[in-house]
């Protein structure tokens, strides 16, 4: 006799309790309590696919987006089934990121897009990062700086928003909606709140603990308290949280548009509030401000082309790797092997090397990008890697003579498709929030450099280092692959990661995210972001799941092995597909994140 026919012969009252005691919900403990961080237990089987994939890719026919939270991954889909584009559903997405992922983005950060344009059938490049205080010198940065590094805290790390103007120019040239139908989803979930998931709750409420830390350097943070503490540490997972102060600053932006942020209201409100706390960004910073369309550098990875943006981003690091490695058989090393990963670490260690030492904003230095992502130089470094041993020392190339961050990716029925990602750099940004705008400004001044002769140093009115960098693919002549890896210096490393899996390993795009990740710690730094008391060779932190076997030939090779911290990045991603006729999209999500990725 099954359950259902033993049920039916059973009297409603003799089942009633046991069917409410399995009806309950079950006790609940913390997110990471330590007893279930069980290495001995993992996933459940799943019938089809990689064993550790966490789900299958969303498919559809009409349009696509994947981001970091699920109600903003709806309001992308939302803007879409009304018509509006690509580029439409990601400032709508962008927008109601910024309230409920603010741990991540905002508008007091900047922006980088790439997108494929279907009618001049290419991909085209959008820099949206603002420059430093023009009343800023580096003489009172340097005075102001901690072992050599500028504070990751306060007026001094700011530097002017992009991301409201990067929205204005990508919505003039490729909006189909009213610019202000794109606002109402991230104004109403403002103002009438949303509940908050667990990752973006653990870190606001670690932000500002470390807001509240005495000798921070933040000029005043009572402002960030009231608009995120909720009168107390901050938001628990599934708390209600409502902004209507950004619900208000996002309104005077559907009005008014770009213009609104940084020569009207809001420029005078940041103005007047930098003033009062005795810092440097102004209204003549903001409204002196202007993204500018740039031409993605493409190199070709065996058989597919993988595009990246240069300016003051370190977008070409991906390129560098991906033409190092293309020098060995990735295939051949086997997934998940050590030889596979030890390889790609060493592609890492020798393109950071020309990241510390190169890239910087092109306005101010002559950065040698062409020569960088040449596949000559590449065959030069490439010599350097052995296969079964640690360079003991790499050093940048000689040069010719002459995060926190979130991504998002959204696709529409035309074929356009956009990768996007935005950040307030460390943590939430700064700490500081102007009176009554509900957002806060980034701390990207933090990755300026102060060594005399670096392209990278410090002026007034120059943009600094950006890690934030948006990610495509391309197959032939056709769109392939929109994608991203948020997070800081792991993002070249997470991207070629994702490039490795999916073209050399054959992982479709969803457990070419899943996939137990490295990240590498350790090379040359201009900017302050490794850790003190590294080893010679950086610091190789290595997920769980990468087996045990491998761990142990690594360790063998020399490399120092590192625990997971979870600073292995969060992924989304968008593959075009044709059937035939019809154009199918296939969108993956990130199992590291609170988001998902959804298709119709």
């Amino acid at each position: 006799m099954d359950r259902r026919t033993f049920l039916a012969t059973v009297p409603a009252a003799a089942i009633a309790a046991p069917l409410l005691a399995e009806t309950m919900p079950p006790t609940h403990w913390p997110a990471g309590e330590d007893r279930f961080l069980r290495p001995d237990v993992q996933t459940g089987d799943r019938p089809v696919g990689a064993s550790f994939a966490s789900r299958t890719a969303a498919y559809g026919l009409s349009g696509a987006a994947g981001t970091a939270h699920p109600l903003a991954t709806l309001a992308g889909i939302e803007i879409l089934k009304k018509g509006g584009s690509a580029v439409d559903a990601a400032i709508a997405i962008n927008a109601c990121l910024g309230f409920l992922e603010p741990t991540a983005c905002g508008i007091g950060g900047d922006c980088y897009a790439m997108l494929w344009d279907p009618k001049a059938k290419q991909v085209m490049g959008l820099a949206g990062s603002g420059a430093s205080p023009r009343a800023l010198s580096l003489e009172t940065v340097r005075a102001r700086a901690k072992n050599g590094v500028l504070p990751p805290l306060g007026a001094i790390s700011v530097s002017v928003p992009g991301t409201v103007d990067a929205w204005g120019m990508l919505h003039a040239r490729y909006g189909k909606l009213k610019w202000a139908e794109l606002f109402e989803p991230a104004i109403d979930l403002a103002e009438h709140g949303a509940p908050v998931p667990d990752i973006i709750a653990y870190y606001i409420r670690r932000s500002l603990a470390a807001f509240r830390k005495p000798g921070t350097g933040i000029e005043e943070t009572e402002n960030a308290l009231r608009t995120y503490a909720l009168g107390g540490d901050g938001p628990k997972a599934g708390g209600v949280f409502r902004n209507p102060d950004l619900a208000r600053t996002y309104r005077l932006i559907a009005r008014g548009g770009r213009d609104a942020y940084y020569k009207g209201e809001i420029a005078k409100t940041i103005d007047a509030y930098f003033r009062r706390i005795g810092g440097w960004l102004s209204a003549a910073d903001l409204a002196a401000h202007k993204g500018e369309w740039i031409t993605p550098y493409k190199t070709d990875y065996r058989d597919i082309g993988v595009h990246a943006l240069g300016a003051n981003t370190q977008g070409i690091a991906t390129l560098q790797m991906l033409n190092i490695l293309e020098h060995f058989d990735t295939t051949g090393a086997g997934f998940q092997s050590a030889r596979s990963i030890h390889l790609q670490v060493e592609a890492k260690r020798l393109a950071y090397e020309d990241r510390a030492r190169y890239y910087a904003d092109p306005h101010f230095a002559q950065v040698p990008a062409e020569w960088l992502v040449s596949k000559d130089y590449a065959a030069e470094r490439a010599k350097l890697i052995r296969p079964d041993r640690i360079n003991p020392a790499v050093r940048p190339g000689q040069a010719p003579s002459k995060g926190d961050t979130t991504y998002f990716t959204c696709a529409d029925s035309d074929g356009m498709m956009v990768s996007m990602i935005q950040s307030n750099f460390r943590g939430m940004g700064s700490g500081l929030v102007a009176d009554g705008l509900g957002f806060m400004f980034q701390d990207r001044g933090q990755l300026f450099a102060l060594q005399d002769g670096h392209p990278n140093i410090y002026a007034p009115g120059k943009r600094p280092f950006q890690t934030i960098i948006p990610g495509f693919a391309t197959m032939g002549d056709q769109p392939w692959m929109s994608f991203g890896v948020m997070g800081g210096d792991m993002q070249p490393q997470g991207q070629t990661q994702i490039i490795v899996n999916r073209r050399d390993y054959g992982l479709e795009i969803q457990a070419a995210g899943d996939s137990p990740r490295w990240h590498h710690e350790g090379s040359s730094q201009a900017m302050g972001e490794d850790g003190p008391n590294l080893p010679a060779t950086g610091l190789l932190r290595l997920e769980s799941g990468v087996p045990e076997a491998t761990r142990k030939v690594l360790a063998d090779m020399g490399w120092t092995i590192g625990a997971s911290d979870g600073g292995f990045g969060r992924y989304e991603c968008i593959e075009h597909r044709m059937d035939g006729k019809d154009r199918v999209y296939a969108a993956a999500s990130e199992m590291r994140a609170d988001g998902c990725a959804l298709a119709y």
